[in-house]
């Protein structure tokens, strides 16, 4: 236990992200403007930004954010994917459980589409709760991405679940995926149970 007046401790992550100052943010045209005298630069921010560079991209007019968060998968190796619909009732997710086998290797994915303008330094943050109880925070830098009319997408590197009798049981999750201007794309919750075999 940490003493009056000792600062708690941070994870690398946290303190990475304190000393981190993203970037200004730049509009399609601003980068396209920047160093245009540049001949090999400037072809080489046009192959970067595709259609993006030519056109403004709108997937969907009426949705005024630059990011939509389409799906999130569970990833596991000679499994079927188990996917939620991000574009449903966020309500509803809560209701949905996703099954985990005890010590599986696995692997989140997230599909989203990027309109309007670049994002800037896109990431995932992770919540796990037991019991109203924080068990686990993770922070995946998603990087950044051009608007294109195409689904995008992240997958994180292999988490193990947890295993043993003590593991096993449900856990909520908050997600949220943000960026480095703290814009909130998307915050949702979801839950999983480990159990010791899928079909226990």
């Amino acid at each position: 236990m940490s003493g009056e007046g000792e600062k708690p401790i941070e994870t690398p992550e946290e303190e990475l992200e304190a000393n981190y100052k993203p970037p200004p943010e730049k509009t399609i045209e601003e980068i396209l403007e920047a160093d245009k005298e540049d001949e090999s630069l400037r072809k080489y921010k046009e192959t970067l930004l595709g259609e993006a560079g030519e056109r403004k991209i709108i997937v969907d007019e009426s949705d005024e954010r630059k990011v939509i968060v389409k799906r999130l998968a569970l990833c596991v190796n000679d499994r079927p994917d188990v996917e939620l619909d991000l574009t449903t009732d966020l309500n509803e997710l809560k209701k949905q459980v996703f099954i985990i086998k005890e010590g599986v290797s696995y692997r989140i994915r997230i599909d989203f589409i990027v309109q309007r303008e670049i994002v800037h330094g896109l990431k995932y943050v992770q919540k796990t709760y037991r019991l109203g109880v924080p068990v686990d925070k993770m922070t995946h830098m998603v990087g950044s991405y051009p608007p294109k009319p195409e689904l995008q997408s992240y997958t994180t590197p292999q988490e193990e679940a947890p295993a043993g009798l003590m593991s096993r049981g449900t856990y909520t999750v908050h997600s949220l995926f943000t960026d480095d201007d703290k814009n909130q794309h998307l915050k949702w919750e979801w839950c999983f149970e480990i159990k010791k075999d899928w079909k226990d």
